[in-house]
């Protein structure tokens, strides 16, 4: 017979509990974002929406307040364009969720937020941006990782 020790924290064991969704205002984040809203209603896990905001440049660093209030502009408006989609929504069974910042570039930004958010999966947008061809997209990165199970959403 095996002796059974406490278990440690174990990602995805009964399902997700936290699900957490990138989203930076484009139209496949969005899509993220909703294919991650139906995951979590249906497991009833935390919806954990992650906005990223980007690090300054050095260029930007020069004038660092009003870029960095660019920034923290483009979260509340995300914030509020999700609460709206979310007030739409009234009547229908509407996941736990919670909008987060993170600063940093996508990637690593997502990695932090899935770290300290104990994330079970992750959710993504497809890159739209052509140069990601070359580097490698956020989604595939993460992938890579192989840290948490990630979807990739057109």
């Amino acid at each position: 017979m095996v002796d059974k020790l406490p278990a440690s924290f174990e990602r995805g064991t009964d399902g997700p509990k936290v699900i957490v969704a990138g989203l930076d205002g484009s139209d496949s984040s969005w899509r993220a974002v909703a294919y991650a809203a139906g995951l979590a209603r249906r497991q009833n896990a935390l919806l954990a929406v992650v906005y990223v905001q980007p690090l300054l440049t050095t260029g930007a660093a020069l004038g660092a307040a009003p870029a960095v209030e660019a920034t923290e502009e483009v979260a509340r408006a995300l914030e509020a364009e999700l609460r709206q989609a979310v007030e739409r929504m009234h009547g229908l069974h509407v996941p736990r969720w919670q909008f987060h910042t993170f600063r940093g570039d996508p990637y690593n930004g997502l990695v932090s937020a899935a770290d300290e958010l104990t994330a079970d999966a992750v959710v993504v947008g497809a890159s739209e941006r052509a140069g990601h061809r070359l580097v490698g997209s956020v989604a595939v990165r993460l992938v890579k990782a192989g840290r948490w199970p990630v979807t990739v959403v057109p």
